[in-house]
């Protein structure tokens, strides 16, 4: 299977060629632990998700690496306003390390509840420090630098291919200096490197450097993290569409100044998820966590089937509705998927037919051109509809489909009935297409009384135990 993405600083998809054969090297930009994700936040990861199970089932070893954000990410991506963890842990009264914590393994819940698999690596900024000095003394070395006010900048003038892959060009540039509120900067867009104690006096994360007791701008993380994991050069970076023009702008510009050469080979940018009020973000209010629609009664994966319908390059607007579509289809989906299992179990996929094949074939296509997760969904429900692909043939193509997916499918359990209760079943639905409501009623209460939920939908009835 040939894998085909949106290369995002090409502007076009291109066919992927790893710098290794048969192996990638991936990273995605993590979570500041300073408060739960929101589902937006999430939609990326799922996004990011998916492609690593692509490669995988394309046959790649995948090499996947991750930062937790747990310093330096100030409120504003210029440079301005104050560490989200220390305000954080102003408004909780708790300490900055005591949060990082509690919010990282809440962001890996969250993650295993909707079967994201976690990074090879996750790696901290705070156990990266002295790579981001060394980083910077690179960039030092070789003229990129220089300091003002205490704190060391990168120049971007000094880096002719700054903003490339943002399309960003002098006039935007410049336009930084109406919004600009650093004095020390020569250019508006230069960006911090180290912080010193002379902006961040009562900083709680600082370490000892060349240039003073200070810490890390943002932007040096995951240059830094990911050179160490995966070397100069790798061959996909991933992110949310946000990071392009500030964060992701500024960590091409100091990589290659630093290493004399490109850096990766393949952009990917997941888009928003926007709400009636607009972009989902935390600093609005504007915002839902996975563990409040949980306790709406939303189980993980009608989430991640909601996700599975738009493209990850398409804006998705949320809402309680279409939240509510994702989760009838997605009970009917199950509820097909157990039937099938109680007809029989899944023959081996090399043994479907022509037409199996045909489906498999066209969904490998979709997943192969540009994680087209709408087409991939289309092609399954097709399958589960076709009455002349048999049962075992169905479950085998869904099973390998899942690999995808993440949905579980072979971890959905059937209903064991026995044939009495079976045969309640068919009477009740005989006595519902006669219109006796009343009898079907009575046999609704005596099968809850023996345990058995019935729910009538326009696909037939769906049973299931109740615990």
């Amino acid at each position: 299977m040939k894998v085909k993405m949106y290369n995002t600083d090409a502007r076009k998809i291109e066919e992927f060629i790893p710098i290794l054969p048969g192996k990638v090297s991936l990273y995605t930009c993590g979570p500041t632990v300073y408060s739960n994700a929101h589902i937006g936040n999430l939609r990326t990861y799922i996004f990011e998700d998916l492609l690593r199970r692509a490669l995988e089932y394309a046959d790649y070893e995948v090499r996947h690496v991750m930062n937790i954000t747990d310093v330096g990410h100030l409120t504003d991506d210029a440079d301005d306003g104050e560490d989200k963890m220390l305000k954080s842990s102003r408004e909780s009264g708790r300490s900055v390390w005591d949060i990082a914590k509690f919010y990282t393994e809440a962001f890996f819940l969250d993650c295993e509840k909707l079967h994201i698999n976690r990074p090879h690596v996750s790696c901290a900024a705070t156990e990266h420090i002295d790579e981001m000095i060394g980083l910077v003394k690179r960039l030092e070395e070789r003229g990129f630098t220089y300091e003002a006010g205490g704190n060391i900048y990168f120049s971007i003038d000094k880096f002719p291919g700054y903003g490339k892959m943002a399309l960003l060009d002098k006039a935007d540039l410049q336009s930084g200096a109406r919004i600009a509120v650093d004095s020390n900067k020569k250019n508006p867009r230069d960006f911090v490197l180290w912080f010193t104690k002379s902006k961040f006096e009562h900083q709680t994360m600082m370490w000892d450097s060349p240039w003073g007791r200070g810490y890390p701008g943002w932007h040096l993380e995951c240059s830094a993290m990911s050179m160490k994991y995966l070397g100069e050069q790798f061959d996909i970076h991933c992110g949310g569409v946000d990071a392009i023009n500030v964060h992701h702008t500024n960590e091409i510009a100091q990589s290659e100044a630093a290493i004399g050469h490109k850096w990766v080979n393949y952009w990917m940018h997941g888009e928003f998820l926007l709400m009636k009020g607009g972009k989902m973000a935390k600093s609005t209010g504007n915002f839902i966590t996975l563990g409040s629609l949980i306790e709406e009664g939303y189980d993980p994966m009608d989430y991640r089937y909601f996700c599975l319908g738009a493209h990850y390059r398409s804006q998705l607007i949320f809402s309680r509705d279409s939240l509510d579509g994702a989760k009838n289809a997605r009970n009917n989906l199950f509820e097909r998927i157990r039937r099938l299992k109680e007809e029989s179990g899944p023959i081996p996929l090399k043994e479907i037919g022509a037409k199996g094949k045909a489906y498999l074939g066209d969904f490998q296509d979709h997943v192969a051109n540009d994680l087209n997760m709408p087409m991939a969904l289309s092609d399954m429900w097709t399958l589960i509809k076709d009455p002349e692909i048999s049962s075992p043939e169905k479950l085998a193509i869904l099973y390998d489909m899942d690999r995808i997916f993440g949905l579980e499918f072979e971890e959905i359990e059937s209903v064991d009935l026995d044939e009495e209760i079976l045969a309640i079943v068919r009477e009740r639905e005989a006595a519902r297409k006669g219109r006796d409501f009343r009898r079907a009623d009575e046999i609704r209460d005596l099968l809850a009384s023996r345990g058995i939920h019935l729910e009538d939908t326009p696909d037939g009835t769906r049973w299931k135990k109740l615990v």
